[in-house]
């Protein structure tokens, strides 16, 4: 197969392979003489677009055309332009997400940890968080300490504590307002993560974010699981801090995984490095991940607002009610001021990575990354920093940065991170990041990198029903422990969304 038409209302479709100038395309008994070389993943017109005409791929527009297309064009940055400007009138006008036949499936389970307050954990970690980038350098020879300290414990194997990791950062300082309040919940959350068995909070003193104020945010603690170290109060603040890592290993040491349900899983659904696979192969395989999981009772989070836009139409008809509709009509608008805040494009995207790819607009991206969504009724809405409320798809206000979208999904409970690209990236997060490869090309070049292939649905090896299950599978999988590539390769990243002005 060398071409896909994704809708039968489009009237481009994609090259699956590099196709020739000459190439005789065969789409619905009609021939199609490809009028340029044409790169995989990349858009072909299959009918005349006059000038200023919409483009439709997935059944939806994606933009303008830029002067006259032929049948036959290459259809990209140089003949499409976005449709989008400035902000828009939404209206309420709900569909119905009814999914029956997943409705019936048989529930699942997983063997995870289950924590004190109900939350259930995927590994069993201990984790030092500094309050202020300025024990980072701290926080990183306790990390070192931490982990040959778990190998001499745990010489001969079977260590029941999964990973030490700590996890620096710029910021707890030198903010204010709703700029220092998102650092402070992000950390706090962090420190209540069900991934975490034990939390070392690494503090210097003088912060704006301390440890007195951040004890506030992290609210009622188990003083076994959570402890805290001040640097400016010790002589030596890495002996008093190896030494409360000693008692924290032995408190996590303790747990053990047991038998629980899916439904204590919450997912986060992130895409990066998207290419014209992206909403053909990988996200609609998420999509169907995510309406098996929230068939179980599980849930999932679905973030990146900026790529929402021009696809936020079809998020907010799937609202279950009145009041989440609301909440998605505040999310995109309240993100969209923040660009007019800065004095920025709104839709200043895709990336140029996107655009390699085949990806030629916002509209192009947005509607291949919401895909990641499924079609699940949209449950909640929440803020930066916050904790999900609700079981179900949830919405969640972060950026489209990697780290920053990640790190949030983890802050809002996310125990694992799904995370689909076309172009690859070594990047993790808090918590175990699944990397999902939308084409097989990636796949076998980036073998260190990525953990599951969705290319198998364009060469027929597997459909996406097929693909969805097949990755059900494999996150159960890494609930109940395995490692990932990311988990291999000893790679954690952190980092905080930075939204005022530093003093």
């Amino acid at each position: 197969m060398q071409v896909i038409k994704i809708n039968g209302a489009d009237n481009v479709i994609v090259a699956i392979n590099a196709v020739s100038k000459g190439f005789e395309v065969k789409l619905d008994g009609v021939s199609i003489i490809v009028n340029h070389d044409v790169p995989a993943g990349h858009k072909i017109a299959i009918c005349d677009i006059d000038n200023a005409q919409p483009v439709i791929k997935y059944g939806e527009r994606i933009g303008f055309a830029k002067g006259d297309i032929k049948t036959g064009d290459w259809v990209h940055v140089h003949n499409l332009k976005t449709a989008l400007s400035g902000k828009v009138e939404y209206t309420y006008n709900p569909v119905d997400v009814t999914n029956s036949p997943k409705a019936t499936m048989t529930p699942r389970t997983f063997n995870g940890f289950l924590r004190e307050n109900g939350t259930a954990g995927v590994r069993n970690e201990v984790w030092i968080i500094p309050t202020v980038g300025c024990v980072n350098g701290t926080v990183k020879l306790l990390e070192q300490y931490g982990r040959e300290r778990l190998k001499e414990k745990f010489a001969t194997g079977g260590s029941p504590v999964n990973e030490l990791i700590a996890f620096p950062h710029p910021y707890g300082c030198s903010q204010m307002g709703e700029d220092q309040e998102n650092t402070r919940k992000v950390l706090a959350n962090l420190v209540n993560h069900p991934n975490a068995g034990a939390v070392l909070v690494v503090g210097l003193g003088c912060e704006n974010s301390g440890v007195g104020i951040l004890k506030d945010y992290i609210g009622q603690y188990n003083p076994d699981r959570v402890k805290f170290l001040i640097a400016q109060d010790h002589d030596d603040e890495v002996a008093v801090g190896e030494k409360l890592l000693d008692e924290l290993i032995e408190h996590a040491a303790m747990a053990r995984r047991t038998e629980l349900p899916v439904s204590k899983l919450v997912i986060g659904l992130k895409c990066g490095g998207s290419d014209g696979f992206s909403g053909i192969t990988a996200n609609p395989v998420v999509g169907e991940f995510s309406d098996l999981l929230v068939s179980m009772g599980g849930t999932s989070i679905l973030t990146e607002v900026p790529e929402m836009f021009g696809a936020e139409q079809i998020l907010m008809n799937r609202a279950k009610d009145g009041n989440v509709y609301n909440e998605i009509v505040s999310l995109i608008n309240n993100f969209k001021e923040y660009y007019e805040k800065a004095d920025m494009p709104i839709y200043e995207n895709p990336s140029p990575g996107n655009k390699a790819g085949g990806i030629s607009t916002l509209e192009d991206k947005s509607l291949g990354c919401t895909q990641k969504s499924g079609t699940s009724p949209v449950c909640g809405v929440s803020e930066y920093g916050e904790r999900v409320k609700t079981n179900g798809l949830n919405l969640l206000c972060a950026p489209g940065n990697d780290l920053i979208a990640a790190t949030a999904l983890a802050a809002a409970g996310a125990q694992i991170v799904l995370f689909t690209t076309g172009r690859g990236t070594p990047f993790a997060s808090p918590v175990p990041t699944v990397k999902i490869s939308s084409n097989t090309a990636l796949f076998t070049k980036k073998a260190g990198w990525i953990d599951f292939n969705t290319g198998y649905a364009v060469d027929g090896t597997r459909t996406i029903t097929q693909l969805s299950a097949d990755l059900l599978d494999f996150v159960i999988e890494t609930a109940n422990g395995k490692l990932i590539k990311s988990e291999e390769l000893k790679l954690y990243d952190m980092a905080i969304f930075k939204t005022g002005v530093t003093l």
